[in-house]
């Protein structure tokens, strides 16, 4: 992992796996290079998956009522609205 890795943004992390996966499918890639960007990838695709999971507790913390309780449907799964940025 390279020391830029921690600091990329979400949305780079992705453009950037989704380059190695348009790379890897058309298969014109010798081994060993498919094997490095596979490595990367698996990388870049870690990173997305911590920074959503980062995503989703922060917008948990955000979706709570005035007591401090989350705010949960009928069925006691966590509320959930469309997003409005």
């Amino acid at each position: 992992m390279t020391t830029e890795e921690p600091a990329l943004k979400f949305e780079d992390a992705l453009k950037k796996l989704e380059e190695i996966v348009q790379k890897l499918e058309r298969g014109e890639l010798p081994l060993e290079e498919s094997l490095t960007c596979y490595e990367e990838g698996i990388r870049l695709s870690r990173l997305c998956h911590t920074k959503l999971e980062e995503a989703e507790r922060r917008i948990e913390v955000l979706v709570k009522d005035a007591k401090g309780e989350p705010v949960v449907d009928d069925s006691g799964q966590p509320k959930k609205a469309p997003f409005r940025p």
